[in-house]
C-alpha cells in the first residue's frame, strides 16, 4: 500500500522529508485520502489517526511509528491509520511541537522558562546521539564510556518534553478524532451510495442479457 515502485536513495529520502517534490500540500492531501479510503469503522480509523498525532508531541524520535502502533493496538484503533497520523509530525511542525511541549514541560517540572528552546532541544538530542554512539564504539575499543551527558540531556530535555507533551497532544488529537470521524463516515456513505448506484445500474444490463440468451 506504502510502497514504491522506484525505490529512493538515503539522501532521496532526507530530501523528500525537508520538503517533498509534490509540496507539502499533496502530501497532506494524499494523506487524507488515504485515511478516508481505509477499511474500518469511522470511530477506529479517526482513533488510530488520533493515535498516531498524539504520539507526535513525544521525544521518542524514530520510534513514533512504533509507539502509534501499539496505542492504536491498545485503543484497538486502526493501525494503518496510526502510521497516517504521525505525518502531523513533519519538519514544518516540529519545532511548533517540540517548543510548545519543552516549555510546558518546563514550568509543570518548576524549571522555569527557557528562551532559546528550539537550539536547546536540537543540541540536547545531538549530543545524546552523539555520546550513544561514542559509547557503543567504544565497547569495540580502549576508549572510556561516559554516560554523564545522557543524565544530563534527560532530566534537562528529555523529560521535560515528554512531560510537556501529554497535554497539547491529547487535546490536538481530541480535534483530530472529532473532526475526522464525521467526515470519514460521511466519505464512507457517499461511497456506499455511489457503489449502490452502480449496482442498481449493472442488474438491467444484466438481466436482459440473460434475456436475450
Amino acid at each position: 500500500m506504502f510502497k514504491r515502485r522506484k525505490q529512493l536513495s538515503w539522501g532521496s529520502w532526507i530530501k523528500e522529508g525537508v520538503y517533498p517534490r509534490a509540496g507539502w500540500r499533496r502530501v497532506i492531501n494524499y494523506v487524507g485520502h488515504r485515511v478516508k479510503r481505509l477499511p474500518g469503522s469511522p470511530h477506529k480509523i479517526a482513533l488510530g489517526f488520533a493515535c498516531g498525532v498524539f504520539v507526535t508531541f513525544s521525544p521518542f524520535f524514530g520510534l513514533h511509528f512504533l509507539f502509534a502502533v501499539l496505542l492504536a493496538w491498545v485503543l484497538r484503533g486502526n493501525v494503518l491509520a496510526s502510521l497516517l497520523g504521525t505525518f502531523v509530525g513533519n519538519p514544518i511542525t516540529f519545532p511548533f511541537i517540540a517548543t510548545t511541549s519543552y516549555q510546558l514541560g518546563l514550568i509543570i517540572l518548576g524549571y522555569g522558562r527557557e528562551e532559546t528552546v528550539w537550539s536547546k532541544i536540537k543540541g540536547g538530542f545531538a549530543d545524546a546521539f552523539e555520546t550513544i554512539w561514542a559509547n557503543t564504539k567504544s565497547l569495540f575499543g580502549a576508549q572510556p564510556t561516559s554516560w554523564d551527558g545522557l543524565a544530563e540531556f534527560f532530566h534537562g530535555v528529555f523529560l521535560p518534553y515528554l512531560v510537556g507533551g501529554i497535554a497539547p497532544g491529547l487535546i490536538v488529537a481530541f480535534v483530530f478524532y472529532s473532526g475526522g470521524r464525521p467526515v470519514i463516515a460521511a466519505y464512507q456513505r457517499r461511497r456506499k451510495g455511489r457503489l449502490m448506484r452502480k449496482i442498481k445500474e449493472l442488474r438491467p444490463k444484466r438481466k436482459s442479457g440473460a434475456d436475450e440468451v
